[in-house]
């Protein structure tokens, strides 16, 4: 059988694994969302924290209560990486240097999980399962509890309240990220995937010589890593070595793992808002987005010129031939258009049009399906501007799912849009135009400046992946990278919950003839338009210098 039926039969096989869990396990976190019940564990957890999960938040209070976390997540895993040297585990590493942790510590509690270190090299045992994997159970989290605070905005009327923050982080993390992810790594333990904590050991290589690779909790590892869209991996390579991701069949699990959550979601929205048709549309939106943009990113890989690319069947440069074309392309499309930021191939080797397909995924939003959390409440601050524009067209007071989008409303959905291309765009340039390091860039020219877009897309975005050429371990691009993804995370959080504040605060607004239908595949349709178009306009003029002008060289 050829490459691209084979890639096409993991397609199918991926949709199909899907569609499977889609109903129950959708229905299954609408349920952990909107329980009053709360588990002994919960309790207990509750009065360590000083918490009371049955007190209800304002929006206010609830982004207090994000940023609060946050920042302690941030100071906590920057002091790990300070003190590593000093700590057991530590398999004779030396402690982080400060640009490096300042930059490592926001980078996990964003969801982002952008490395500017090699994991084999710089972290012992206690920072990555102690520290860096708490976060990707947290950070997560996080994400779930913001998009479940902006579906209440929805779902309620007269009041400013959004749930409770402390429960919502603690049941997203103990009743869906770790049950899941428990049973993921154990799959993969099966599959190959290692799960130990051995020391440095010596391991010998086919051509001669030997190499030297310590051992780690990868498994459990790479399973929160990826269920929670976080993407950063126990070794350098990612999800191309062996380690994390042994098998073909692995390869497509973990791509399972990246999609399932923010699929489903959907599923919730439409529980939570009483309309299940509501969260099909959602649904209708991202699946036509990621199958759009899988089949572009095949045909490109898969449109090999001259005899070298014809022998290995299509562009097979820094690609794993366990997996082939078809499954890299999966997965470097599903880990762009989410925040996960995981690779099996190195992205910087695809051809000049498919490298733009992966930081055009990015610059979206990722909301086709998005991060955990991430891209519903990112999808419906598309539908929030959907609707409004469908409004002006026809001369009517904009609604949806029964709420008025005015003024105060449409500025908020406005400034979320605006600040990731702000910082991409503001970062790039700034990077160009100051004297860069010479060794940051390794490649000059077109694709030189496509390494510099993709590292501020990827970290503004919360993605976490990289072009794989650019040495960003230097002081400028930890501090400004850092800073994007501080940024990038919460600046349009704050957006999100006050936009749900000021919907759950509106009376209800009836449906009357002239209600645009937005559980109909003509809003799907507008949808999957004003997403397109309204990103092209941004990010076209930055992409034309970059992977279009390498593409069509």
């Amino acid at each position: 059988m050829g490459p691209v039926p084979a890639g096409v039969l993991q397609l199918l096989a991926l949709v199909g694994a899907l569609a499977l869990v889609h109903i129950p396990f959708g229905t299954y976190m609408a349920r952990v969302y909107s329980s009053p019940r709360h588990l002994r564990v919960e309790r207990w957890l509750y009065k360590g924290i000083g918490a009371d999960p049955d007190t209800e938040m304002t929006w206010p209070a609830y982004l207090r209560a994000v940023l609060a976390f946050s920042a302690v997540g941030v100071l906590f895993l920057y002091l790990l990486q300070r003190l590593q040297g000093v700590l057991p585990g530590s398999l004779g590493f030396s402690s982080v240097d400060p640009a490096q942790s300042f930059n490592t510590a926001v980078s996990f509690v964003t969801n982002t999980n952008w490395q500017s270190y090699y994991g084999e090299q710089t972290m012992g045992h206690v920072v990555q399962t102690a520290g860096l994997a708490v976060q990707n159970f947290v950070s997560a989290a996080v994400g779930m509890a913001v998009a479940v605070a902006l579906v209440r905005g929805f779902a309620r009327s007269r009041t400013g309240e959004l749930g409770n923050f402390w429960s919502d982080l603690v049941r997203g993390t103990l009743r869906i990220l770790v049950p899941v992810a428990a049973v993921a790594a154990v799959v993969l333990v099966a599959c190959g995937a290692i799960q130990n904590f051995s020391g440095i050991h010596e391991v010998g290589q086919f051509m001669g010589g030997s190499q030297q690779w310590n051992g780690g909790a990868v498994a459990s590892q790479e399973a929160i890593k990826e269920l929670g869209t976080n993407g950063g991996g126990y070794f350098n390579a990612n999800s191309a070595h062996p380690f994390e991701n042994p098998t073909p069949f692995t390869n497509l699990f973990e791509i399972f793992l990246i999609l399932v959550i923010p699929f489903s979601l959907t599923r919730t929205f439409g529980v939570l808002v009483g309309s299940v048709r509501q969260g099909y549309a959602i649904l209708g939106t991202m699946a036509a987005i990621w199958l759009g943009f899988t089949a572009l990113m095949m045909g490109t890989e898969f449109a090999h010129h001259g005899p070298a690319l014809q022998a290995a069947g299509g562009a097979m440069e820094g690609k794993e031939v366990r997996f082939g074309v078809g499954g890299s392309s999966i997965f470097a499309v599903a880990t762009t258009l989410t925040s996960t930021g995981a690779v099996d191939s190195f992205h910087s080797s695809f051809t000049g049009l498919g490298g733009g397909v992966t930081m055009l995924s990015m610059m979206l939003g990722e909301i086709a399906p998005g991060g955990t959390g991430s891209g519903l409440y990112g999808i419906l601050i598309m539908a929030v501007i959907a609707v409004f524009l469908a409004g002006l067209m026809v001369g009517r007071t904009p609604e949806y799912l029964g709420k008025k989008i005015g003024a105060r409303e449409m500025k908020l959905a406005a400034c979320y849009l605006l600040v990731t291309p702000a910082l991409v765009l503001v970062f790039t340039a700034a990077s160009m135009a100051l004297p860069t390091p010479p060794h940051s860039i390794l490649n000059p020219g077109a694709h030189g400046f496509s390494e510099v877009l993709y590292a501020f897309t990827s970290a503004a975005n919360n993605n976490g992946s990289a072009f794989a050429g650019l040495n960003a371990n230097t002081d400028w691009f930890n501090t400004m990278t850092g800073l994007a993804m501080l940024f990038g995370r919460f600046l349009p959080m704050v957006f999100v919950l006050a936009l749900a504040g000021s919907l759950a605060g509106q009376r209800p607004v009836p449906v009357t003839a002239g209600t645009l239908r937005t559980e109909k595949p003509l809003f799907t349709g507008l949808l999957v338009g004003a997403i397109l178009i309204i990103t092209g306009l941004t990010y076209f003029p930055a992409l034309a210098l970059g992977p279009l002008a390498e593409g069509l060289a």
